[in-house]
C-alpha cells in the first residue's frame, strides 16, 4: 500500500516564493500538513491563496507506488519512525483529501514538530548558512533537512550546523510542479543513505519523479546535462551555424517525441559515438579521460557496443534476439496524449452524494506525466474515443439511474470546448463503451440495461439500434444481466460488429458476439439471424478493441481471479468458433478501458482501481504508468 502520509507531524517549507508555495502544494495535495514560513506577510498570503486554488490540480499528478513486496519487508518505512500513526490520525486522513496549510512569520513554531524541512530561500550562500544554523537550533533531533538549492552543494551550508545533525542534511531540488514533476536528491557528503529510499517513496507517492544522485556532485544530474547542452548551443550560435528557432525545432523533433538520449547512443553504437567524439576532442583540445577513454574501457573493450551487440550497451541486452532491430517501446513517451475517463466513484470524490456530477475527462501527457482536466461535472462517464479528422472527442455518460432512460452521448473539441449532446437523455439508458469509425464518420456504442448496440453519425443524426437483445417477460435480474451489452468494436473493412455481454458480476456467464455491420434485409435489430456467439462462459468481459489488420480481438475482463481481472486476446479470422483465447496480462484491479498503440506494440489498460497500464503486445509485460485515488473507465489515444 506504500507509505502513509505523515499527518502526525508537518512538513515545513522555509520561504514561500514561487518554488516554496509549489513545494507546499505538492505535499498538501498528497494529504500532508504543511507549515509555510516567510518574513513577508504578503508572500505568505499569496502562497496560501496559490495552494488553495491549485491543490486540486496538483492532486492529479500520477502517483508512483512501490511494489507491495517491498512494503511487506519494511523497505519503505521511515528509519526514524518506530511506532504506527494513531487510529485518530488515520481516521482524519481518510475524511479529508488534502492536508492543512498553516503560515508562520516566526521560525521556531513553524518547525518545532516538523519531520521534514525544505529550505527554499534565495540562492545566497551566506543566507543559506544562517538559515541552516537556525534550523539546526530549533528543529527536532530526528527531522530531515533538505535544501532546494539547484546550484550549491548542501555541504557548503553546514558551516554552523552541529556534527550530529549533518547526517540528516541533503539537497532536495524540485523543478516546477505540476508541469515538471522531476525532483533530485543528493547527499551533503555525510547524509545517512537510508534516508533516500524512504524519501523517494514519499515523493513518488506525492506524484513526483524522484532521482537520487549516486554521489555528491557540483550540479545535479539534470543540471549537468543541461549545462553541457547550453554550452554547445551557445557555441553553435556564436559560430553562426544555426539560429534559435532551428535548434528548438530539432530538439522538439529528436527528443520530445523521439528516442531518449541513452537509447539513441545505444542505437547508433557506442563505438561510433566514441569515433564522433574523437573529432571534437582533437579539434577543440578537450580532455578525453572522462568521456571516450572511460567509454572505451567500461563498454567498448568489453564488447558492449549497444543494440547491435549481444552484450548490450548502456542498456542491458534485449531478452529476445528477434527484437534486436526494434527500439524497446517506452510507455512513457510512446504516445503524445491519452484521454482518460474518471467515472467519479473513486476515493478522490469528496462528497459521495455528488458522484453523479463528479465524472471527468482527463488528458495525460506521457512526456511530462501531467494530468489536466478537460471536461468536468459529468454523470458517470464510461466510454470514450476521438476523431482525428473532426478534431473532436466523443464520450458516453451512463446517467443517474440504471432504471431510468437518462444516459447520453456527448462530443467536444480536444480542449473540452464546443460541447454538444449528440444523443440526449431519453434515447438511451446506460451507454457504455464507444467506438469512433473515421472512414464512416459514425459512432457506435453499447447500451447496457437497454441490452442493445447503437450507431449514429458524428452529429447524432441517423441514430439506429443495430442489435436488440430480447428480455423475456418474468425473467430474473440475473437472466437479464446475461443480455447486458457493454463493449463494442467494429471491423469496417469486413463490415463486422463485435460486442460483449458481461453477464452477472463475476458469475462466469460472459459472452462475446459477432454480426454484420448492417441488419440483414427484411430483419430487425431484435430478430436478426446473423449473430454468432464467439465465446461463452467468460468471467465478465467488458471493453473490446480490434486489430483489423491481424484480425485479433483484445478485451478486458473484470471477473474473478485468476481468469478475470485480465487482458485477453484471440484471433477472430478463422472459421472455428472455439478459437484459442490467450491471457496477455493479469492481476489488474477491475480493468475496463483499453486502447491499442500498434506503432509501439503496446496496449493501454485502465482500471477502476485508479491505475493506467501499458502492456507489451510481444510478451505481456505490464507497466504501471499512473496510479491515483481515482476510478478509471474508458481511455483513448491522440
Amino acid at each position: 500500500m506504500g507509505v502513509k502520509p505523515r499527518i502526525d507531524r508537518p512538513v515545513a517549507v522555509i520561504g514561500s516564493g514561487v518554488m516554496g508555495r509549489r513545494i507546499g502544494c505538492v505535499f498538501i495535495a498528497a494529504g500532508y500538513h504543511v507549515h509555510l514560513r516567510d518574513s513577508s506577510p504578503v508572500a505568505l498570503r499569496e502562497a496560501a491563496e496559490y495552494i488553495d486554488h491549485h491543490k486540486a490540480e496538483f492532486s492529479l499528478m500520477p502517483r508512483i507506488h512501490k511494489a507491495r513486496e517491498e512494503d511487506s519487508q519494511g523497505n519503505v518505512d521511515d528509519p526514524n519512525v518506530h511506532t504506527s500513526i494513531s487510529q485518530v490520525d488515520l481516521e482524519s486522513s481518510t475524511s479529508a483529501p488534502y492536508g492543512i496549510c498553516k503560515t508562520f512569520d516566526d521560525l521556531e513554531p513553524a518547525i518545532s514538530n516538523a519531520w521534514l524541512i525544505v529550505e527554499a530561500v534565495p540562492e545566497v550562500l551566506q543566507l543559506k548558512i544562517d538559515v541552516m544554523a537556525d534550523l539546526d537550533k530549533y528543529a527536532p533531533a530526528d527531522c530531515y533537512i533538505g535544501s532546494n538549492s539547484s546550484s550549491m552543494k548542501s555541504r557548503l551550508m553546514l558551516v554552523k550546523v552541529s556534527p550530529k545533525r549533518q547526517h540528516k542534511v541533503f539537497n532536495i531540488h524540485f523543478a516546477m510542479p505540476p508541469s515538471i514533476r522531476m525532483v533530485e536528491l543528493m547527499t551533503c557528503g555525510k547524509t545517512d543513505p537510508d534516508i533516500f529510499p524512504y524519501l523517494e517513496t514519499v515523493l513518488g507517492e506525492c506524484g513526483l519523479l524522484p532521482v537520487t544522485a549516486r554521489r555528491e556532485s557540483t550540479g545535479f544530474v539534470f543540471n549537468r546535462m543541461w549545462a553541457a547542452i547550453k554550452r554547445e548551443i551557445i557555441h553553435i550560435l556564436s559560430e553562426c551555424v544555426s539560429d534559435p528557432s532551428e535548434i528548438d525545432l530539432l530538439w522538439e523533433h529528436m527528443f520530445k517525441n523521439g528516442p531518449l538520449p541513452c537509447q539513441l547512443m545505444d542505437q547508433v553504437g557506442l563505438d561510433n559515438v566514441a569515433f564522433i567524439e574523437d573529432n571534437y576532442i582533437q579539434e577543440r583540445g578537450l580532455p578525453s579521460a572522462p568521456t571516450v577513454d572511460w567509454l572505451r574501457k567500461e563498454y567498448i573493450e568489453q564488447g558492449r557496443l549497444g543494440k547491435k551487440s549481444e552484450n548490450g550497451g548502456l542498456y542491458p541486452p534485449l531478452a529476445k534476439s528477434s527484437s534486436a532491430e526494434a527500439t524497446p517501446a517506452n510507455p512513457h513517451s510512446a504516445a503524445k496524449d491519452i484521454y482518460l475517463l474518471d467515472v467519479g466513484l473513486g476515493g478522490n470524490t469528496k462528497d459521495v452524494s455528488q458522484v453523479h456530477s463528479n465524472g471527468k475527462i482527463l488528458r495525460l501527457n506521457l512526456a511530462t506525466q501531467k494530468l489536466t482536466p478537460v471536461v468536468v461535472g459529468q454523470n458517470l462517464p464510461d466510454g470514450i474515443d476521438v476523431s482525428l479528422s473532426a478534431q473532436r472527442v466523443f464520450w458516453t455518460n451512463m446517467g443517474r439511474s440504471t432504471a431510468a432512460c437518462d444516459g447520453s452521448v456527448w462530443s467536444a473539441d480536444f480542449d473540452g470546448g464546443e460541447m454538444r449532446c449528440i444523443v440526449p437523455v431519453g434515447q438511451v439508458q446506460t451507454p457504455k463503451q464507444l467506438a469512433v469509425i473515421e472512414s464512416r464518420r459514425e459512432v457506435y456504442f453499447c447500451n447496457r440495461e437497454g441490452t442493445s448496440v447503437h450507431r449514429c453519425d458524428y452529429d447524432g443524426n441517423n441514430h439506429a439500434i443495430l442489435v436488440q437483445r430480447r428480455t423475456e417477460p418474468g425473467s430474473s435480474l440475473l437472466e437479464q444481466m446475461t443480455l447486458w451489452c457493454v463493449g463494442v468494436a467494429v471491423d469496417s473493412e469486413r463490415s463486422l460488429l463485435y460486442w460483449t455481454q458481461k453477464g452477472p458480476c463475476k458469475a462466469g456467464h460472459g459472452q462475446i458476439f459477432c454480426a454484420g455491420l448492417d441488419i440483414p434485409p427484411g430483419e430487425t435489430a431484435e430478430n436478426r439471424t446473423d449473430i454468432r456467439c464467439m465465446w461463452n462462459k467468460l468471467p465478465e468481459p467488458i471493453d473490446i478493441e480490434l486489430d483489423s489488420e491481424s484480425q485479433t480481438l483484445y478485451w478486458t475482463d473484470r471477473g474473478e481471479h485468476p481468469f478475470g481481472c485480465t487482458l485477453n486476446r484471440a484471433y477472430v479470422g478463422g472459421e472455428d468458433m472455439d478459437m484459442e483465447k490467450v491471457i496477455l496480462a493479469r492481476h489488474f484491479h477491475e480493468p475496463i478501458g483499453l486502447k491499442l498503440d500498434k506503432a509501439n506494440d503496446i496496449v493501454y489498460v485502465a482500471d477502476l482501481g485508479g491505475s493506467l497500464y501499458s502492456v507489451s503486445l510481444e510478451d505481456g509485460v505490464k507497466t504501471e504508468l499512473v496510479r491515483n485515488d481515482a476510478c478509471y473507465t474508458g481511455l483513448t489515444l491522440v
